[in-house]
């Protein structure tokens, strides 16, 4: 049996607004726009060639046996691609606050690029969910 991860729910304020941002600033497709119940709506996208997804959730109550998640509170959760100076362009082209590239070094985060696997960068949606962005050697179909 296989355990995929396919789909991370990605707790905002707006959904309008958190929609706009990772379809239009980001280029994810949107896979469904919802509303569940009244005042419970969830939009899925997706990042291109990703075969995971995010549900971007507002009013939905946690999964039984879990905490709440307030808008903004998602943090560190990585996204790959293979190449970063290119990444970064594209984000900063659509107006997203983006970090430099960095890399982890002997003493803590440094700026530019590392060895293979050790180029960052970061950003946070309009509700303040922490995202870091990696490069990948190639793509994930040919790892």
């Amino acid at each position: 049996m296989h355990w995929t991860l396919e789909v991370v729910p990605v707790p905002v304020a707006d959904v309008d607004r958190a929609k706009e941002f990772y379809e239009t600033r980001l280029g994810f497709t949107v896979d469904l726009d919802q509303e569940i119940t009244p005042g419970v709506r969830i939009v899925q996208v997706t990042p291109p060639g990703s075969r995971c997804s995010l549900a971007l959730v507002q009013g939905m109550p946690p999964f039984p046996g879990t905490r709440e998640m307030t808008p903004g509170s998602l943090q560190g959760l990585q996204m790959c691609v293979t190449d970063i100076e290119a990444a970064r362009e594209r984000l900063l082209s659509t107006g997203v606050a983006v970090s430099p590239v960095m890399h982890m070094g002997a003493g803590g985060w440094t700026p530019g690029r590392g060895g293979v696997w050790n180029a960052f960068l970061t950003f946070t949606d309009p509700d303040g969910n922490g995202w870091a962005v990696q490069e990948a050697p190639s793509e994930l179909s040919e790892r």
